[in-house]
Parts: structure tokens; C-alpha cells; sequence
């Protein structure tokens, strides 16, 4: 890969059955930006289906592991290794039961929290310093079970604004790409609408 190249990495859930789910995020704006960008991830590369294309006129990797999001580390260490990403170049894509719904929060690094993906990828690449780009997927309500709803269909009431959304998300993946972190933070870090607090 060219040393101005990026990795994106989506995370999510490989099979039908998790399709259009909360915790498949990743995977969807990995998909946007791929559709925005005429890349098609569909090759086999470490325990991943991946797509080569440009974004911008930057060379970009766009990535989906497959081997269940707990597992996400795996593939993340495999395909830097091989390409020669270096940490700052990999983006990682992912949903947020933290953050409210709609809402998109850019960092150029920071602790995995409670998601077991990013739990995984940091415990793979020994390290926290790594861009990501997280989506918030919480309802605004209190929430019997997290996983729950994090494996079910997304609401039917939340689709136009998952469409809205997923391009928001993949403009910002676009932006970081573009002209860097630090800058597509200040562009595209935003509260969802009617949210009071700022989000973290």
C-alpha cells in the first residue's frame, strides 16, 4: 500500500441474521463508503473480505471481518501486517451504545470501553492509538438488555434516518481520509438532535 494509504476496518457480524442490526454499523458504513466510492469488498484476504479502490484520489483499503466481532483483532492485525498500515492509517468503524442515535464522534484514539470489537483490536495490535470513527446507536430510552437490542433489526421508525446517517458517516471516513483526523473532527463531531448533554 502506498505510505499515504489507508486501512478502513467496519465492525460487525458476519451472516444474514445480523443484517441491519445495531451492532453491524461499521459494516454499513463500510458499505456506503464503498458504494460512494465504486469499491466492491467482496475479496478474501485474512479472515476478511476487503476492496481496494480510491477515495479522493488516496489509495484505501476497506475491510469487513469475518469472524464475528468479538474476534475483529484478528483480522485488523493481519491485514497491517501484511499491507504495512501503520497504526494512524488504520480507521476503525463502529457502533456505539454510549452515544445517542445519530450521533458520529471522530477520535484519533482512546480506550475500547465496553465494546468487545475494539476490545479485541486493541488487545491485538498492543495499542489505543489508532484513529476511529464511532456511530451512536442508543435509543434514548433505558434498555433491558444492551445485546439484545444491539442484535436486533434496526427500529423500522429508524430507517430514513439510518440512510441519513450512513452517509453522514461515511463523509466523515471520506474527510479523515481527505485532510486528517484532527480536521474531520472539527467538521463532523455533532450530538444527535435534541440531545442535551455533549457526548464522550
Amino acid at each position: 500500500m502506498e505510505a499515504d494509504g489507508w486501512l478502513v476496518i467496519g465492525l460487525g457480524n458476519p451472516g444474514p441474521e445480523y443484517e441491519g442490526t445495531p451492532h453491524n454499523a461499521g459494516f454499513l458504513v463500510v458499505d456506503r463508503v464503498a458504494e460512494r466510492n465504486g469499491i466492491r469488498v467482496t475479496r478474501p484476504d485474512s479472515q476478511a473480505y476487503v476492496g481496494a479502490g480510491k477515495v479522493g484520489g488516496v489509495e484505501v483499503m476497506l475491510a469487513k471481518p469475518q469472524t464475528y466481532m468479538n474476534l475483529s483483532g484478528g483480522p485488523a492485525r493481519l491485514l497491517a501486517l501484511k499491507h504495512q498500515v501503520p497504526l494512524d492509517r488504520l480507521l476503525v468503524v463502529y457502533d456505539d451504545l454510549d452515544l445517542p442515535w445519530q450521533s458520529v464522534r471522530v477520535r484519533p484514539k482512546g480506550s475500547p470501553a465496553g465494546h468487545n470489537g475494539m476490545k479485541s483490536l486493541v488487545g491485538s495490535l498492543g495499542s489505543e492509538e489508532f484513529p476511529r470513527v464511532r456511530i451512536g446507536v442508543h435509543p434514548g430510552h433505558p434498555l433491558s438488555s444492551g445485546k439484545d437490542f444491539l442484535l436486533s433489526p434496526f427500529p423500522k421508525g429508524w430507517r430514513q434516518e439510518l440512510d441519513t446517517l450512513l452517509d453522514y458517516a461515511s463523509e466523515a471516513v471520506e474527510s479523515i481520509i481527505a485532510i486528517g483526523v484532527e480536521k474531520a473532527m472539527t467538521k463532523y463531531n455533532r450530538r444527535a438532535e435534541g440531545s442535551m448533554k455533549e457526548d464522550v
